[in-house]
């Protein structure tokens, strides 16, 4: 989502058809921290040869029963249903994101004054654009916590192999073992988030660049990692979100959820600027896909906003998803039970 100096991700908006996008690889595309300063105009290079007969991103017919039916089990516990029947916390309203935790002074001089009753906050990831973050740690957690202000765990881990921003490339995931590989950092963002205090049925969310998703193995490679993160991190008692741009990623997690795909994010945070904020109005998802209270919708970006004598830099999001449940740092929990069918 953000570089080292403020610049924030560039949200890239393709406009392929889905079948198109099924055509092109099987990985979760994501707009991230890592993008241009500003979002760039409407673009998306089309299929490569070969990558665009509408099963190159290998998420053609899995489990479940049929292609395109979305009805497999796996995906269908992850995508649908109340969370909160399975321990999650729910925040319905504005928040914002930042490279860097503020303060508490300012978060304390921001609640009530400003719009916002969540923040996303970047626990950690090899990929993170600020790793130094002097304020994020258990106490400010609990003061800001005990201010009422939800928070929203980021972890900018592995990035695709085809991630269109440079400043991205030195952490590419590989093409060889990417699941285990996201199983591991799975495991690493639990224990980045029990050092905090974030406790079991919180969210963390995976952020992940922008990447060429018709490029069908980089594609594949990506969903695998996906998938491995996801299970690590469910396995810990925790609920996997994802972060993407939503003419990418998002997409490119509809198309498996369409596909019957398992091991999907149970919530999404979707990247579309220059349009009305809404969790309701995504035009690649399904009306009833990651629903309910499983959509944040990031609006606007690159941003100054002052509120009660402080100034911060932000993207702007609205959101009826999972946030973090705060508790003792280092405390967990056990693996998620099963999320009941709606």
């Amino acid at each position: 989502m953000w570089h080292k100096n403020h610049i924030i991700r560039s949200v890239l908006a393709p406009c392929l058809a889905l079948s198109a996008l099924l055509g092109g690889g099987t990985a979760p595309a994501a707009a991230g921290e890592g993008g241009s300063a500003t979002p760039g105009p409407d673009f998306k290079p089309g299929p490569r040869p070969g990558e665009g007969d509408g099963y190159g991103l290998g998420i053609g017919p899995g489990p479940g029963d049929g292609w395109g039916s979305g009805q497999g089990d796996g995906h269908v516990r992850a995508t649908t249903g109340d969370p909160r029947d399975a321990g999650a916390t729910i925040f319905t309203g504005e928040a914002f994101d930042t490279c860097l935790a503020p303060s508490a002074a300012t978060m304390r001089a921001w609640q009530g004054a400003s719009p916002f009753g969540a923040a996303g906050v970047y626990i950690g990831g090899r990929a993170r654009a600020c790793p130094n973050q002097p304020n994020l740690d258990s106490d400010w957690v609990k003061k800001v916590d005990a201010m009422g202000w939800k928070l929203i765990p980021i972890f900018v881990g592995s990035q695709s192999p085809c991630v269109r921003s440079d400043r991205k490339r030195g952490y590419l995931m590989s093409h060889n073992g990417s699941g285990d590989q996201g199983a591991e950092e799975g495991r690493t963002a639990v224990q980045d988030a029990k050092a905090l205090g974030m406790t079991a049925h919180s969210a963390i969310y995976l952020d992940m660049e922008a990447y060429d998703n018709t490029r069908t193995r980089c594609a594949a490679t990506t969903l695998k990692f996906i998938q491995g993160w996801n299970r690590a991190v469910r396995a810990e008692g925790y609920l996997p979100g994802f972060y993407s741009s939503a003419d990418s990623g998002i997409e490119h997690m509809e198309g498996a959820r369409k596909a019957g795909r398992e091991d999907l994010p149970g919530a999404l945070w979707f990247a579309r600027w220059r349009v009305p904020p809404s969790v309701e109005g995504e035009k690649v998802l399904d009306k009833g896909a990651w629903q309910p209270h499983r959509r944040i919708h990031q609006y606007d970006g690159n941003v100054w906003r002052t509120y009660g004598g402080h100034r911060v830099h932000i993207d702007r999001n609205v959101m009826d998803a999972p946030v973090a449940v705060i508790g003792d740092p280092g405390a967990g929990g056990g693996g998620l039970p099963p999320e009941p069918r709606p």
